[in-house]
Parts: structure tokens; sequence; C-alpha cells
């Protein structure tokens, strides 16, 4: 039977605090050691990409998922001056179920222009379309265009094809409703940022193959395309930051409602599992190299060249996951987005010259 010592005496006061001062000491040596593994880690980042929030562990899972999405929805939308933004409710099929749809145009524009339907990131488990604000703003500015940015509803609750689906009828009401904004259903563009951009794609093939539409273009912001990556030995100090390997395994399997490495999926639901690649628009992928993605991004790039689709894949070197929202007047940033604009550019362009000489 174990002996305990006199609350009262000096040793017993003794031993209790002996073992909390160990705890304590452990746990600062812990703390420490992981914080001075991060700083190794930092230091492939590159210089003007680096940030104190890169020290924090990059992790999304059941208990921390409905945290962070409040704290998304909690953050005001900060609406640029020479921005217009409407809301329609969009009706889904489902009795009275309707999805919320953001049009996005800049102020005092008009005529008939091209609508990017645009789809946000958070990993297929989190996110709104407000927190691309900035990036929709940045679009406006360069060109006169539409954003149509679609809130899709979000697994693990709504697991795929629910989110797809989603996207899928929210474009048909564009397109349908293309007199009343405006917009040329034959000039659509399809994008979208990490899970949107996996969304995007996703997108892409279900419309070449379906319609209503044929886009014209499809802008990938290193997008999340392939479940098999969960499997994938991480070898190459990818995945660090932000978005890590803990983070996607929750994301697939949220989003597949199941093992996400079983390599065999329903049609659109993972697109880099989609055998033929021909006939998918023109496209620009831009991915850090440090970013979980890169090798699945810089694939689906190789194999749509592969199938004869125009592709331009940019790396941002030195670059994490979001790296273009956690710092975005850095000049890696510029670039990188530079890179996006000249490829839309060219994509308007192209068009607009296809259609006066039809």
């Amino acid at each position: 039977m174990p002996i305990f010592p006199d609350k009262a005496s000096g040793e017993g006061r003794r031993r209790r605090i002996i073992p909390m001062r160990w705890t304590l000491a452990a746990g600062t040596a812990i703390v420490a050691l992981a914080v001075r593994a991060r700083m190794r880690s930092i230091a492939a980042v590159a210089p003007d990409l680096r940030s104190p929030v890169l020290l924090l562990p990059g992790l999304i899972n059941g208990v921390t998922r409905p945290l962070i999405q409040r704290a998304i929805k909690a953050t005001p939308m900060k609406k640029p001056n020479d921005v217009r933004v409407e809301t329609y409710h969009v009706s889904r099929g489902e009795a009275d179920a309707t999805t919320r749809l953001m049009i996005f145009d800049r102020e005092g524009s008009s005529g008939i222009r091209p609508v990017l339907f645009w789809m946000h990131g958070g990993g297929y488990v989190t996110g709104t379309p407000e927190q691309d604000v900035s990036l929709i703003a940045l679009l406006l500015a360069r060109f006169d265009i539409v954003v149509a940015s679609v809130d899709y509803r979000l697994a693990p609750e709504h697991p795929f094809p629910v989110p797809l689906d989603d996207c899928h009828a929210a474009l048909a009401w564009v397109v349908e409703h293309a007199d009343e904004l405006k917009i040329d259903p034959a000039r659509v563009l399809v994008g979208g940022q990490s899970a949107g951009g996996g969304l995007a794609a996703a997108l892409v093939q279900r419309l070449i193959d379906q319609g209503p539409v044929k886009p014209i273009f499809q802008l990938l912001i290193y997008p999340m395309l392939d479940a098999m990556t969960v499997a994938r030995k991480n070898d190459k100090g990818t995945g660090a930051f932000v978005w890590t390997p803990t983070s996607n395994r929750f994301g697939w399997q949220s989003y597949l409602g199941g093992e996400p490495t079983s390599g065999s999926y329903p049609a659109y639901a993972v697109p880099a599992a989609r055998g033929d690649l021909e006939g998918l628009p023109p496209t620009w992928i831009g991915v850090g190299s440090l970013d979980l993605f890169f090798e699945e991004d810089r694939h689906y790039a190789a194999r749509l060249r592969e199938a004869g689709v125009s592709c331009d894949l940019y790396v941002a070197d030195g670059a994490y996951h979001g790296f273009d929202m956690l710092v975005p007047e850095a000049a890696s940033t510029t670039l990188f987005n530079e890179s996006m604009f000249s490829a839309i550019d060219e994509a308007l362009n192209h068009d607009a010259m296809r259609k006066s000489a039809t």
C-alpha cells in the first residue's frame, strides 16, 4: 500500500513541488525543441514570405474545425469602395433549399462582360466567399469582368457530391440569368483556391461532359487535386506550414466520406483520378515549392500538357500553402499574381479574337 507523507510536513511539500518543477521543465524543453524545429523549417521559406505565424502548427481536425469556421464567419468582410456586391439565393432543387451566391463587379461598370465563377478554399471543410474579397478586388481592378462566388456546403456534414452539386447548380443559375447579371455565357472562366481549386477542376471536368457551358479557362491556385497525396511519403520538405499532411487526411476523409487512399473514387470526386484530360480548357496552375500540393499540381499540369491542353504552371520558390493570403504585399506574391493576371489576360484576349473571327 502506498504511504502518503503528512501534508503538513516539509518532506511532503517537497515531494509535491519537485515533480511539478520537473513537469514544467520538461514541457518548456519540448516547446523549445518544437520552436527550434520550426525555425529550421522556416529557413527554407523565401525571406519575404517569412512570418511569426509560421511558428504555429497548422492543424485542422474534428476539434479545431468548428472553431476555425466560427472565426471565419465572425470576420466581417471589408468591401473595397470600388467593388459592387450583390447576394442571391439560388435554388438547389430541394424544396425551399438555396445556396448563397455572391456577385462582385466594378462600381459603375456596364455592358456584357465575361464571368469568373469562383470557389473559396478551406480544405473542403471550412471557408466562405467573403474570405476572398481582397483577391477578387485585385481581379476586378485588373479586368472588366464579373466574379460569382458560391457558398457551397461543407464536409464532413455534406460530403461529395454535395459541394460539387452546389457549385454546378449555382453556375447553371448564373448562365440562366446571364441577361440580368450582364454576363456573356459564352465567356465563362472557372477558378478557385486550394480546395476551391480542386472543386474548380472537378467542375470543369463535369461541365465538359455535361454542360451547360464549356469554360474558356480554368484558374487553379494551389489546387487540392489528389487524395492519394495522403498516402505518399513526404520526403521533399513540403507541407510543413498552414496545410499539413494531417490536415490533408482530415480534409479528404471528410469530403470523400471514407478512406481517402482507396484509389477508387466516383467520377469528379478526385480531379487527378480522371484518366482522360483531353478537351479541357486552357489552364493556369500556381503553387509554392514548399506547398504540400506541389507534386500533385505539377503532375496534373504535366498530364494536361500531354493531353494537348495549354497549361501554364507557375512555381513560387520557397512559398508555402496560402502564402499570398498571409503575406499579400511580398514581392513573391506580386510575381505570383502577375503570372496569374497574364494568363487570364491571354485567355480573354484569345477568346475575344476567336469571337471576332467567327
